[in-house]
This record gives C-alpha cells, sequence and structure tokens, in this order.
C-alpha cells in the first residue's frame, strides 16, 4: 500500500521529465504505474485478503499527542474506491496520449499533476488517521485548481479555478472544525474506531460535528447549494472532467458519507441533512440538463444530478443502500468517464462541443457512436446494462427501507423516479444533439453539417479507453455477479447479516417486480420529455426559479471584497505614524487592562545580577534616546547597532554565550545591509516632526516601554511550574547527544520549527532580489573560480574595473589576512555547534560577514570570484539538505527528524562527535549564506551596475554633447570663412 502510494508520488515526480523527453507518448508509460496498482488491488479482492473484516495496515507515530501518527489502512471500503480511483486513472492518463496534439511546457506539469491527483486520492481513501485524511482531501483541492486552471491564459479558465478551490476549501475548512470537535468529543481520531463506539447519538454537539463533517464531503461532491463549481470546472480540459469531476474527485464526498453512514445513521442530523439535499440537487441538476447547449454541460449537470442520487442512496447506511449506493457509484464513473472521453475526442476532431453545430455524426462515426449509446443508456438505466443493475437495486432497497419509514421513504421513492426520468430525457438529448441527423430546419443546417463534414478520424487513442470501460458496463449488466461479491465483501465487514438473513445480491433479472414495473414508467417518462422536448424548453424560465448560485457567488465575493476595502480605508489611512500608533495603542491597553482586571501574582524585582549588566543597559537607553535625535541616517543606524551589541553583553553575562553570539552576529549583519540600502537614499531625513507630534511620539514610546516592562515583570513572576528550561540540558545530552541545548533545540528537539524559519529566509531573500532585479532574472550561471593574476593587487578580481582601480591596498591586505580565518571559524562554529557555541546559523553568519568583507573590498567582481555560484542554487541546496534531514528517516520507518549518533577518532583532532542533525545543520548554514550572497548580489552588485551604467550613460551624453558641440563649431566656422571669400571676390 505504502509502496503503491510511493510509486504514484514518484512517477508525478519524474512525468515533467518523461514528457518534455518522450512527449505524449509519456502518458502511456505513465498510465502503467496505476494500471498495476489497480491490478493489485483486484488481486486483494480474489484473494479474500479483506473477508472477515481484513484489511493492510501501515501506522507510523508522529506526534500522537496531537493525533498527527501517519496511518494507513486499506480495507474493503478503502479498495472498492481504489479500483476506481487507479482503474479509470490509467485509462484517463492513456486517452491523454490521443487528446493532446503538441507537447507544449505546460502539458509536462499537467502530467505530473494527473498523476498526483491519482496519488492524492488513493491516499485520501487509503488514510485511517482524520487529519491526515484531511490533508489528502485538501490537496485534491488544490490539485483541481491547477488542472482546471490549465488555460491559465482564459479569464474563464482562471475564474472556474478560483471557483472550485474557494467552495471545496471553504467546505474542507468546515469538515476540520467538525474532525475536531468529533474527536474531543468522543476521542475518535481514526475512521476504524467509530463502528466500536458506543452511544454515537448521545455524544454532545454530535449534530454541529456532523452538519460541519458533511459541510466538506458533500461541497466536494457538488451537492446543492454547493454544486455550481462543477459545471464552471468544465472549463478544463476533457481528460480532466473525465477523471476528477466524474469518476474520482467527487466521489471522495461520497466515499467520506459511505464511510461515516453505516454509524452516523443513528443521528436524527444524519438523514435529514443528507437524503433532502441529495434528492433535491438530482431534480434540480437532471432539470437544468435539459436546457445546455453545449454537450460538456450536458454532461456536467447529469453529473451533478447523478452524484446527488448516489449521495442520498448512500446516506441511508442500511446494507441493502450501501449496496445499491456502491454500485451506482461504479456505474456512474463507468458510463461518465466514457461520455466525457468521447466528448472530448468529438470536440478534438469536429472543433466544437456545440449540439446546434452537430448534425450527421452517427452515420460518419458509428463506432464511436455505439459506444456512446451504450454508455447514454446506461446513465438511463436500460436493461441489460450496468446502469439498469444498479437503479432497480436502489429501487428495491428504498422500497423495502426499515430506516425511512412511511413518508419519508414515499417521497424519496417519487424523487428517485422523477429524477430517474428526468436522466432518461437528458441522456436522450445528449445522444440526439451529438450523433442524430437533424432535419433541415434545425440550428445545424441538418444532413451532416460543416463541423461534422470538416472533421478528421477519431484515432485509437481516443476510443480505446472508452471501449474498456464501455466493455465493463456491458459485462457487469449482464453479469454483475464479481463487482457484487466484492461490495458484499466490505458488507459484511461493516453490516453482517442478523441471524437468519439472507444476503442480497446484484442480478440483471430479479422476476416481474414493482422495481422493474418503476423501470418502465421512468423509461416511458424520460423518452416523452425528450419527445415534447420544445415544451420542456418552453417551460425553461430564463433565469433559474430558485436564482442563480452562481451570481450568488459573484455576489458573496463582491460584497466580502466591499466590506474589505471599506475596512482597510477606515484602518490604513496611509500614514505610517498613524499605523503604528494605532499598533502601540492596543499594545499598551489591551494587555494592561487584562492585568488590572485580573489575578496579579506578587513580584520579585532584581534589578541587576552585576554591575556590568547595569553598564550595559545604561548604554543600551543612552543609545537609543540619542538615535531618536538624530537627523543623520547612518548615526542612527549606527546608534540602534550600539543597543544590540549592549544587549549581546547582557546575553553574554546571563550566561547565554550561543545568544550573545548569534546576537552579535545579526546586528553585523543587518548593519551591512542598512549600509547598502542607505547608498541609495539622502544623507539626512527629508522631514522634520513639530514640538508637539514629538511630545505624543515621546509619551508613546515611554507607555510603550512601561507597559511592555510591566507586563513582562508579572508574567514572568506568575510562573506556578518548573520551568522546562530546567529539562532542556538534560534532553539535549540524551536525545541529541549535545552538549550545547540551544544548538541541539534548533537542529533536532524542535527542527520543525527551524524548518519553517529557514523556509521564510529563502522566500525573503528571493522576495529582496525579485523587489531589486524586477522583471529582470536574478539568476547567473555558476562556474569554476578563474584565477586572475593581479600583480600588486591581493585580491583575486582584476583590476580593469574604476573601483579596483582606486580601492585601497590596506584594504587588500586586510580583506586577504581575514578572509581565510573567517572561513576556518565559520567552519569550527558549524562542527562545533552540537557541544559549543556555534552552529550552522553562526556559522553561516561569519561565512556571510567574510563574503561581505570581500564584496566591500573589491566590489561586485570580487563577489562574482568570491564564490562562483548561484545564490538561487546554495539557497535551494541548503533548503533539500534540510528537507532531506527530516524526510529520510520516514524511509527507514522512522518518524520524521529521527536523530542518530556516532562518533569518529580523527588524527591531530582526535574524538569528532556525528550526529545526524549536522545534516539539517548543513542545510542552515548553506540558507543563511545564500541569504546574505542574494542581498550581496542584489542590494550590492546590482545597484553598483546600475550606477555604473547610469555613470556610462552621463560621460555618454556629455561625450555626444561634446562632439556636438564641436560639429556646430565646424560648421559656424566653414559658414564664416565661406562668407568673408565672397565678399572679397565681390
Amino acid at each position: 500500500m505504502l509502496l503503491l502510494l510511493a510509486a504514484l508520488t514518484i512517477a508525478a515526480l519524474v512525468a515533467p521529465v518523461l514528457i518534455r523527453a518522450m512527449g505524449r507518448s509519456a502518458f502511456g508509460l505513465l498510465a502503467i504505474v496505476p494500471a498495476v496498482g489497480f491490478f493489485w488491488v483486484l488481486n486483494l479482492f480474489l484473494s479474500g485478503t479483506f473477508a472477515d473484516g481484513g484489511s493492510l495496515l501501515f501506522v507510523m507515530e508522529w506526534m500522537p499527542a496531537a493525533h498527527l501518527n501517519l496511518e494507513f489502512r486499506m480495507d474493503s471500503l478503502a479498495g472498492l474506491f481504489s479500483l476506481i480511483i487507479l482503474g479509470v486513472g490509467a485509462l484517463v492518463l492513456f486517452y491523454c496520449w490521443g487528446y493532446f496534439d503538441s507537447n507544449p511546457r505546460r502539458l509536462s506539469i499537467f502530467g505530473a499533476q494527473m498523476v498526483a491527483f491519482a496519488m492524492a486520492m488513493f491516499g485520501l481513501v487509503t488514510s485511517d488517521n482524520f487529519l491526515l485524511m484531511y490533508i489528502f482531501w485538501e490537496i485534491t483541492s488544490v490539485l483541481s485548481f491547477l488542472l482546471v486552471g490549465y488555460y491559465g491564459e482564459r479569464a474563464s479558465s482562471r475564474r472556474s479555478a478560483g471557483q472550485a478551490l474557494m467552495v471545496t476549501t471553504l467546505g474542507g475548512l468546515a469538515m476540520l472544525v467538525g474532525i475536531i470537535l468529533l474527536g474531543r468529543q468522543t476521542g475518535i481520531w481514526r475512521l476504524s474506531e467509530i463502528a466500536p463506539f458506543d452511544g454515537i447519538a448521545q455524544t454532545p454537539h454530535i449534530t454541529a460535528a456532523i452538519v460541519l463533517i458533511l459541510a466538506g464531503a458533500l461541497t466536494k461532491s457538488a451537492i446543492a447549494p454547493g454544486h455550481f463549481w462543477l459545471p464552471g470546472a468544465m472549463a478544463a480540459p476533457t481528460p480532466v472532467s473525465a477523471y476528477l469531476h466524474s469518476a474520482a474527485m467527487v466521489k471522495a464526498g461520497i466515499y467520506l458519507v459511505a464511510r461515516l453512514a453505516p454509524d452516523f445513521n443513528v443521528v436524527t442530523t444524519w438523514h435529514l441533512v443528507v437524503i433532502p439535499l441529495g434528492l433535491f440537487t438530482m431534480l434540480m441538476a437532471g432539470w437544468m440538463a435539459l436546457r445546455q447547449k453545449d454537450l460538456k454541460l450536458v454532461l456536467a449537470y447529469g453529473t451533478v444530478s447523478q452524484l446527488g442520487f448516489i449521495t442520498s442512496v448512500v446516506a441511508v447506511g442500511s446494507r441493502e443502500a450501501m449496496l445499491a449506493g456502491l454500485a451506482l457509484t461504479f456505474a456512474h464513473s463507468l458510463f461518465k468517464a466514457t461520455l466525457f472521453m468521447i466528448v472530448g475526442a468529438i470536440d478534438h476532431t469536429t472543433g466544437t462541443r456545440d449540439l446546434r453545430e452537430l448534425s450527421g455524426l452517427g452515420r460518419k462515426q458509428p463506432f464511436v457512436t455505439a459506444l456512446a449509446m451504450i454508455s447514454a443508456l446506461s446513465m438511463a438505466g436500460m436493461p441489460p446494462l450496468f446502469g439498469f443493475v444498479a437503479k432497480e437495486s436502489v429501487l428495491e432497497a428504498v422500497m423495502h427501507e426499515d430506516l425511512l419509514v412511511g413518508m419519508p421513504r414515499n417521497l424519496m421513492l417519487v424523487a428517485i423516479v422523477v429524477g430517474s426520468a428526468l436522466t432518461m430525457a437528458y441522456s436522450l438529448r445528449f445522444l440526439y444533439g451529438a450523433f442524430a441527423t437533424k432535419p433541415a430546419d434545425h440550428e445545424s443546417g441538418g444532413g451532416t453539417s460543416e463541423a461534422v463534414a470538416k472533421m478528421h478520424s477519431i484515432g485509437p487513442r481516443l476510443w480505446i479507453a472508452p471501449l474498456i470501460l464501455t466493455a465493463c458496463t456491458v459485462g457487469f449488466g449482464v453479469y454483475p455477479l464479481p463487482l457484487s461479491n466484492a461490495i458484499t465483501t466490505h458488507l459484511d465487514n461493516v453490516l453482517p447479516l442478523a441471524p437468519g438473513e439472507e444476503s442480497i445480491y446484484l442480478a440483471l433479472w430479479h422476476g416481474f417486480t414493482i422495481p422493474l414495473l418503476l423501470s418502465i414508467v421512468i423509461i416511458v417518462g424520460g423518452v416523452a420529455l425528450h419527445w415534447q422536448r420544445d415544451i420542456i424548453a418552453k417551460a425553461q424560465f430564463e433565469e433559474p426559479a430558485l436564482g442563480s448560485a452562481d451570481a450568488a457567488y459573484d455576489s458573496v465575493l463582491d460584497y466580502l471584497r466591499t466590506i474589505s476595502l471599506r475596512l482597510t480605508a477606515s484602518t490604513q489611512r496611509g500614514s505610517l505614524a498613524v499605523n503604528l500608533g494605532i499598533i502601540f495603542s492596543v499594545l499598551i491597553a489591551l494587555p494592561m487592562v487584562v492585568l488590572v482586571l485580573g489575578d496579579r501574582p506578587d513580584v520579585r524585582m532584581v534589578l541587576w545580577d552585576s554591575p556590568w549588566q547595569a553598564l550595559a543597559s545604561a548604554i543600551i537607553i543612552v543609545a537609543a534616546i540619542t538615535a531618536t535625535r538624530m537627523d543623520n541616517r547612518l548615526s542612527g543606524v549606527i546608534l540602534v547597532g550600539v543597543t544590540g551589541y549592549a544587549l549581546a553583553v547582557i546575553f553574554a553575562l546571563q550566561g547565554a554565550p550561543d545568544l550573545a553570539l548569534t546576537q552579535t552576529l545579526v546586528e553585523t549583519v543587518l548593519m551591512v545591509i542598512f549600509m547598502l540600502v542607505l547608498r541609495k537614499l539622502p544623507t539626512s531625513t527629508e522631514w522634520s516632526p513639530g514640538a508637539k507630534a514629538n511630545r505624543i511620539r515621546a509619551w508613546l514610546s515611554i507607555a510603550v516601554g512601561l507597559s511592555v516592562t510591566v507586563v513582562t515583570m508579572f508574567a514572568i513572576n506568575a510562573r506556578s511550574q518548573v520551568p522546562i528550561a530546567t529539562f532542556i540540558p538534560d534532553l539535549a545530552q540524551d536525545i541529541g547527544h549535545g552538549a550545547n541545548a540551544v544548538n541541539v533545540l534548533l537542529v533536532d528537539l524542535r527542527a520543525w520549527d527551524t524548518f519553517g524559519e529557514v523556509s521564510v529566509l529563502v522566500i525573503a531573500a528571493t522576495g529582496v532580489a525579485s523587489l531589486i532585479y524586477r522583471t529582470r532574472s536574478f539568476n547567473r550561471s555558476s562556474r569554476r573560480p578563474t584565477l586572475t593574476v593581479t600583480g600588486r593587487r591581493w585580491l583575486a578580481a582584476g583590476v580593469e574595473t574604476e573601483r579596483a582601480q582606486n580601492r585601497s591596498l590596506m584594504v587588500d591586505v586586510a580583506t586577504r589576512i581575514l578572509f581565510p580565518s573567517m572561513i576556518a571559524l565559520s567552519l569550527y562554529f558549524f562542527f562545533a555547534g552540537h557541544n559549543a557555541p556555534g552552529g550552522g546559523f553562526a556559522g553561516g553568519l561569519v561565512a556571510a560577514l567574510a563574503f561581505t568583507l570581500r564584496y566591500v573590498a573589491g566590489g561586485r567582481a570580487e563577489l562574482e570570484e568570491a564564490l562562483p555560484v548561484d545564490a538561487g542554487r546554495i539557497l535551494g541546496t541548503g533548503l533539500i539538505l534540510s528537507a532531506a534531514a527530516a524526510i529520510w528517516p520516514m524511509f527507514l520507518g522512522h518518524p520524521p527528524l529521527t536523530s542518530w549518533y556516532d562518533s569518529v577518532d580523527l588524527p591531530l583532532i582526535g574524538n569528532m562527535s556525528l550526529p545526524s542533525a549536522l545534516l539539517f545543520d548543513a542545510g542552515v548554514y548553506l540558507i543563511v549564506v545564500g541569504l546574505m550572497m542574494h542581498i550581496l548580489s542584489s542590494l550590492g552588485g546590482q545597484l553598483d551596475q546600475e550606477e555604473e551604467m547610469r555613470k556610462q550613460r552621463a560621460r555618454d551624453r556629455a561625450r555626444s554633447m561634446a562632439r556636438a558641440a564641436e560639429r556646430r563649431k565646424a560648421m559656424s566656422t566653414t559658414g564664416t570663412t565661406g562668407t568673408t571669400g565672397t565678399e572679397g571676390d565681390k
């Protein structure tokens, strides 16, 4: 199970490379992975693995206190849905081989996203942990957004993708709240724990939990009122519609309902929410399908109708209803995926899906027409196809359902009959609109329409996948026993038979029964609706009777946008001083009010442990006050830096050398960055506030400082338990095998926090470079360093630049001496950091300062020679190393970031510790260096280059002006000479 999940993940990762290298034929190769998975799951059913409650389990503990263990469970229900996900997925991937004509760059990403979607859906149905399932749930929403937005240059595609993401993600967030509420009330965090739990109906707040969970399930399966995103998603390429929106993604909600229904149907809320919404969706979407002109939209609204039908049946939760609902789920996946692929073939070969432009296609493509006819009639419930078998089982189950007594059962039966008649009608509409030869007065012009006449043939790669699915539709219709046995295996596990009760099964013929009579009524009613389609068209409203959900969605977004603009306009006045004043006022008022109104502990204060701390504090106070009086920007930055260095002294005096070292290095790096920025700003501030504004600022700063000090003082004295810091050194030694508790905490005990922070550093570095380079690329080719003979110069860069010619020899010598020492110190901090002050962060900062020194000495050219590697590659390598340290223990069956330890004896050095966290620390080291290189390249080198270009343009303008003046002078001299000669002649 986990191997298949990994195989799908790897296939998704290599898909772009394969498609770029092999072209569209790579889709056939990618289809092998889900195909192998399909046959593996099929073999599990044939071998009886799922009999008697059997399942495959994989459990990896990770943050069990937060219920985030990686728990996968392949049971009978997960196996049934895996057959749909993997089987249809393999066929749709093969279909992509024939569907796409060219191989644009985005097609390779499309292939990766399709395979990744199969992986996410497989992970969703096999997840036993509720929260893990939710993660896969949201991954499918994101991938759906990307796939629907394939044609990103079209506004309609972008809107449809955003709409699908917004609706399904909103439902998913509601479901997450429901999962947490259910877990908190019952202690159930695994799907497998629901069945053994007694008293689910009496659980507090169970109604709220059920409604919230169903919000996610029903929006995912396009149940009203969240149905409108699915027709809009038809903007995606047809393979996406055939897979995500008919066979896979929309089945996620049905899967969750099927998983929960046998246990949750005892709660009254369950039936009251799901069944009415499902039946309403079936009727509404079936009626709307009768007015669509686009073949894809006919199928889309038909899909919404069928999803409502399936959901309402599965939600009943009984053995008979579950058999019928799951059979209907398989039938729908078979015929709807087929019909979408056939529509894609029609669109691919004729250039249109508009049924008003199609006529005579049936005579020109009889084979494809036969495939479409079989699948459409299965959708309509015609014998001897599997759709008929499934629909008859639904009618039989509802008629004799003990969980639906009296009027609810009758109303449900009537709704199903009416909805099925509408299904018959829009199935005929689809067949007639796509394949019939229309009369002369038809909009297509009658006969063979122009689009059909000019179409090219439909190749095998476009009809092989529909042929296989159609064969299954016919085969399971004539002989449904294999699928019936697979579903029954699941029913025996979750809804075992009572003593003496006979097992139900799927069959084509049950004799002359009332369900057969109802099927005849459905067929006759649907034919009548299609026959009188002109009358039905007149009965259709121009605007939906209940309003447009799509328009309502736009109205809600516009309303929220208006509120957002008004709120922003009222709080963000465009003045930095006002914004900061509001923030600081809240910081003063809120904590102090809570402190005054709440309980306050006794306070014990010690001003200082050492007079040196008082001296450092006095320096901070004096420097801070002086900085507020400075108009010179550089002086202000230096004074602020003094406060940072003095704070490092306090850290050192308090016994925190690691913090003191890091503070000193960070303050130095910040000073360098400020210096780089200040080069482009005026020397002094241009605005000087008045005396009144200064007084307000002064009192505000005093109030902030006082309130923060008071709140901190009470917070420190409010401690009632032994601080965790007491145990950290022992934990660092026992778990991380390191004496430096700070470094072990960063790269081992709390490494997830550090990984998030270094990821932010990568984003920040990229953002800084993007701001400076704007639309230009800031990548540069990495290369080997070149050895340049520089004569009397001590650095690597040549003397051809103006800056190199004017630099100081003393600076050259100092940099040449200090740079190797700083790099050596950097490496020492890196390797010693696990047991002594230092670590990857401190080492990276020292290395960054070393390269900064090279830049200060020699400029942009010197920086290029010092480290001729693209900063983005350094950042990427660091992030990969940190991620690898987090992930690779999982492949050994351990939780992420599990640490190992070893030590080696090195000559001349002695015993050296080698914790596995060193790999994580190496990533941090490279990220810090890459960040600084990005800053030096952008704020330093790029600005230098722009300044050089500006100077060069000024010199070129000066030369041009000088040459123009010389030409004017020459012309003036020539003109004067000519005039004099003429006068002499006269």
